[in-house]
């Protein structure tokens, strides 16, 4: 029999607020988690995919666990982006809404650090930031982190660099008697290494749902081209999910810069993030995409690091990723909670040999994608040309007499003539259309 939130001890107030948001039942993680830290004290370390509800995890009982009464700072949450910060501090929000005296606030990089720091001097028992944040604001003695009570690394595996430079910073101020949650998708060496060297002997080990890493609902697949053909097969993809929400990784910020202009000559709905670009614009480019305005995310590994936006159907590799983790954490955008997705790999040929890697590492099978055949991708390209014209704003700065001379080229056509003509013209222009089916009638005899 399935457990309820109740079983698991969550109380009435945060009870209320799940049924608000139509969370009935648990899942994996958080039924594993849930009762170990709420009713035990050694640190834990969880393993758990991305979109499994590992924020509710330790948000929940976190809330639970808050002394009310006490306006000191009671727990830091550790977060690798602005974008999962904003995005854990309003799901936090949203569990407490029966628990009005409960303060939490966000204090990542990225916004000015003033208002923050004025923020800091109002009661507040949790506190959501990015590393960097944190031990500048430490440094500048604008929070009192001495007393907290919990310390919570969530996505641990995608800021080690960033608590590398930071952790010990202001480690030094909290006290060592405060209990560490780490929640990880992946379990590197340099994640076992902080483990030894932050967390208690005793640390109570929780794996949810790691049968098989790679995430289960998600279909795997690649597909072999030459370099030449590349964009024309991606494009060929992308018009078979018009409509569908889908994020492209490149390994390098000028390959996000070329393929999203790419993109945006061949009019599809499209935004690009990587990290030279200013918060401001990630923000805005994050909630087009994350409300629907736009329907394709180009992005690099760094900027797309906590990006949790739901019904993302598909994702691209349109360069492999380096590390087994990398492609665990990119595919790891579809198939959220509980969904199925889809996640295509092109390869070079040189590169077909590593696909076997991954699925000994990863635990997980690819199937070969079927390339579309050279006479698709014509006509695919003859439909981007199409919708091309057809989102073409009209010229307003040429002469009325110029216009009329070329309506009475065409004024005898009709609208279908016009199309078969333009079509025609397009066709010639690009070579295309000229391999025609050999008549059998006209075979050569042998």
């Amino acid at each position: 029999m399935l457990k309820s939130f109740s079983d698991l001890g969550i109380h009435e107030p945060l009870q209320k607020s799940l049924a608000e948001l139509k969370f009935s039942e648990p899942t994996d993680i958080q039924e594993k988690t849930i009762p170990v830290v709420l009713n035990q004290k050694e640190d834990v370390v969880a393993l758990a995919k991305t979109g499994t509800g590992k924020t509710a995890a330790f948000g929940l009982p976190l809330l639970q666990l808050i002394d009310q009464e006490n306006t000191t700072i009671q727990a830091v949450i550790l977060v690798p982006t602005r974008e999962l910060g904003q995005q854990i501090h309003s799901n936090l929000e949203l569990f407490s809404t029966h628990i009005s005296s409960i303060s939490i606030v966000s204090i990542c990089g990225g916004t000015p650090i003033k208002p923050q720091i004025e923020r800091l001097k109002s009661t507040t028992h949790i506190v959501v930031a990015t590393p960097g944040r944190l031990a500048d604001l430490v440094k500048r003695n604008a929070i009192d982190i001495k007393n907290i009570s919990y310390l919570i690394l969530d996505e641990a595996d995608e800021m080690v660099s960033a608590l590398k430079d930071g952790l010990d910073s202001f480690i030094k101020e909290i006290p060592k008697s405060r209990r560490t949650l780490l929640f990880t998708a992946t379990m590197p060496g340099a994640i076992k290494q902080l483990v030894q060297n932050y967390m208690s002997k005793h640390v109570v080990q929780i794996e949810a749902d790691m049968a098989t890493v790679g995430h289960q609902g998600i279909d795997h697949q690649y597909v072999v081209v030459e370099p030449i053909e590349k964009l024309e097969v991606l494009l060929h993809f992308l018009n078979t999910k018009e409509g569908k929400r889908g994020i492209i990784f490149c390994k390098t910020k000028a390959a996000v810069n070329k393929l999203a202009k790419n993109l945006a000559i061949n009019k599809f709905s499209s935004g690009a993030i990587h990290g030279s670009l200013t918060q401001g614009i990630r923000d805005r480019i994050m909630g087009q995409f994350r409300e629907g305005f736009i329907d394709i995310l180009v992005a690099t590994d760094l900027a797309a690091r906590g990006i949790d936006v739901k019904d993302v159907s598909y994702v691209i590799n349109y360069h492999l990723p380096d590390t087994y983790d990398a492609y665990v954490h990119r595919s790891g955008r579809t198939a959220r909670a509980g969904a199925t997705g889809f996640s295509l790999t092109i390869l070079q040929k040189e590169e077909v040999a590593d696909i076997a890697d991954f699925e000994k590492e990863l635990g997980i099978v690819f199937k070969e994608f079927k390339k579309a055949d050279t006479q698709s991708i014509e006509e695919n390209n003859g439909l981007l040309w199409a919708k091309k014209i057809f989102k073409t704003k009209p010229n307003r700065t040429i002469s009325e007499e110029f216009r009329k001379q070329i309506r009475t080229v065409f004024h005898h056509l009709t609208k279908e003539e016009l199309i078969e003509k333009v079509l025609a013209n397009h066709l010639e222009k690009t070579n295309l259309g000229i391999q025609k089916t050999e008549d059998p009638k006209k075979k050569k005899k042998k």
